[in-house]
């Protein structure tokens, strides 16, 4: 039985309640439940071999009927790096850290596989494709962090890559019908500068049994989680104006809240993506 497994159960939900009764808690548990995001990192580097076995446990991850719709690319070039940070916002951990990666949503593969074979591949222009490979892009991913968080690494993923899709696909001269769903920050966490476990939302707000339950009943645990969120916020020196509910809220306020992601349809038509 793992007591630190108990013990990042309560941090996950900010002390709130105690953990479930479980007998089988674990050090796999313990890893998932210990998740923080790091963003400050040592300049050491990474065993060797690091790499490999990340991409192992990536490929190691469930994949929709097997088709394998994802690939990920490896960037470490210091300039490169520099500019992916800039179009992710100037976030400087993407140029600090020990590995970034970047995971593709690749239906390329597959209609150059149908290609070679002398078939056609319609079916690559349906929405339905792009699902798969966005969906099968994200389990590898996590496998990876996972991996990566069970070795004393820290990651954090970086999903401003969308906000410049082109861009990112131009620097990393990607194909039609190849998109970069995210990165993936990979490194020795920086000691003087440690993180937290953030709270989430109570199993109250996000666990439905049988019917989706009405969003009253979750009016109140949302209101405590703001009270959590706050103080986390303050502790952390987060610089977060207001509530979650409130900062969540101004995310989807408008078009522009997007942060130029409202166009995002757009610049996948432009990549090949059919849609249909």
């Amino acid at each position: 039985m793992s007591n630190r497994a108990q013990e990042h159960f309560g941090e996950r939900y900010g002390g709130e309640g105690a953990a479930p009764r479980f007998e089988q808690w674990n050090e796999v548990i313990e890893a998932l439940l210990g998740h923080r995001s790091v963003r400050r990192y040592t300049q050491k580097p990474l065993p060797e071999g690091t790499l490999e076995v990340l991409v192992a446990a990536a490929q190691s991850a469930p994949s929709s009927s097997n088709l394998q719709l994802w690939s990920v690319l490896s960037v470490q070039d210091p300039e490169r790096r520099r500019r992916l940070a800039e179009l992710a916002g100037g976030q400087a951990h993407v140029r600090d850290c020990g590995l970034f990666l970047v995971w593709l949503a690749d239906l390329r593969r597959l209609g150059d596989l149908a290609e070679h074979r002398g078939v056609g591949h319609e079916g690559l222009d349906y929405l339905e494709m792009f699902v798969m490979g966005v969906v099968d892009a994200a389990l590898a991913a996590q496998n990876a962090l996972v991996a990566a968080e069970s070795l004393g690494l820290g990651t954090v993923y970086i999903g401003a890559l969308r906000n410049h899709p082109e861009a990112v696909a131009a620097e990393l001269g990607l194909p039609p019908q190849v998109f970069a769903t995210f990165g993936l920050c990979v490194g020795w966490p920086d000691p003087a500068t440690p993180a937290s476990i953030k709270p989430r939302l109570s199993q109250e707000v996000v666990l439905h049994h049988e019917r989706y339950g009405a969003f009253e009943r979750s009016v109140g645990a949302l209101e405590a989680y703001d009270r959590l969120m706050e103080r986390f916020y303050a502790n952390e020196r987060m610089g977060v104006q207001g509530s979650w509910s409130r900062h969540s809220a101004a995310r989807v306020e408008s078009a522009q809240a997007l942060r130029g992601r409202d166009r995002l349809r757009a610049a996948l038509s432009s990549m090949g993506f059919g849609l249909r």
